[in-house]
């Protein structure tokens, strides 16, 4: 399992040992689809942030946090929106900023419990 799906799973902080004995192809979005199913209406874990009030995140910027989540590099992402490497890390900056999160996985994992992605 990589990196970047063992950081995801420890963000989402639900039980994963389904999903870790599991053999996927594209580990993050497997995850994620886990993690929207096992959402429902629960309330939000102890010690997390609370969501920032009406942040709405642009088309453009659920684009690239969806591109984030299926584990690609940014240099792939970026190729792949048509974007330099540098701009889609200053926008992948400017979500977090938004979202008052540190990292781009606590995007993800935002906009994946908005159910946006």
């Amino acid at each position: 399992m990589s990196r970047f799906s063992e950081q995801l799973l420890d963000a989402l902080g639900r039980d994963t040992r389904a999903y870790r004995e599991a053999d996927h192809d594209e580990p993050a979005v497997a995850a994620l689809g886990a993690a929207k199913a096992d959402q429902g209406d629960a309330p939000p874990e102890r010690g997390t942030r609370p969501d920032p009030a009406g942040v709405s995140l642009t088309q453009d910027e659920i684009q690239l946090l969806a591109e984030i989540a299926t584990g690609v590099t940014t240099d792939v992402a970026a190729r792949r929106l048509e974007l330099s490497a540098r701009t889609l890390r200053r926008q992948l900056r400017s979500i977090c900023d938004k979202l008052g999160v540190n990292t781009p996985i606590e995007a993800v994992v935002w906009a994946a419990r908005k159910r946006l992605i």
